[in-house]
């Protein structure tokens, strides 16, 4: 497994110098920050990362304030009580995108926020205290307590919400596997494990967050 400096060398190589790597990436938000984030505005971005997989990114950004309306601002208690009426007048609703596993993944990830917040005081505190060194836990913890929220869908929520984060798109796993990492995408505990290892050892080398790594490894390649 090459260094990060070695990495970092590669992406400047193809983008024209380290600072049009390295420039222009927000750090990641702060604990303080990500613990005082509301519970509605979790459930809302969990919603958003639901109904982006598989779909274009931009429909549901045009279409977000007709999310805000039918869910009534994501009140969490609210959505986890969600009834049958409730359900079968979103599923017809064209303010929003009218899938029916979509809508009901609401509804179950209400009652997760709800479940955790009410145990650690807010949802943003369980994730806040979550540790950089264990991103890929928080991701397993995510898609098996959470609906839907397996795979990029809980990386990319991550991000959005400013946890560090890796992101395993297309061009970091291609790195990953050049590095011999891991030899093929895949979301198996073993290789979550070893991306976790990999990062740490950057991490600890550079001194930089995860995000910071992972563009590094995607500028390296695409």
């Amino acid at each position: 497994m090459r260094s990060f400096e070695e990495i970092l060398d590669i992406a400047a190589e193809r983008k024209g110098g380290r600072s049009a790597v390295l420039d222009g990436i927000d750090p990641p938000a702060d604990d303080e920050a990500i613990a005082a984030i509301p519970d509605d505005r979790w459930l809302a971005e969990m919603t958003r990362s639901v109904f982006q997989a598989g779909f274009n990114w931009t429909v549901i950004d045009n279409k977000w304030d007709g999310f805000e309306a039918a869910f009534h601002g994501f009140d969490v208690g609210r959505c986890a009580m969600m009834s049958d009426d409730w359900f079968d007048a979103l599923v017809a609703d064209t303010r929003i995108v009218r899938n029916g596993a979509k809508i009901k993944s609401v509804q179950e990830n209400a009652v997760f926020v709800q479940e955790v917040s009410a145990e650690a005081g807010g949802f943003g505190r369980k994730i806040a205290a979550w540790p950089a060194e264990d991103f890929a836990g928080l991701l397993l913890w995510l898609g098996k307590e959470g609906n839907r929220l397996g795979g990029t869908s809980g990386q990319y929520l991550m991000r959005k919400m400013g946890k560090d984060s890796f992101i395993l798109s297309r061009d970091v796993v291609a790195r990953l596997v050049a590095e011999g990492v891991i030899d093929k995408a895949s979301g198996s505990q073993k290789a979550m494990r070893a991306v976790q290892a990999a990062f740490n050892d950057w991490a600890e080398e550079s001194g930089q967050p995860m995000k910071v790594i992972s563009r590094v490894l995607a500028q390296s390649i695409g």
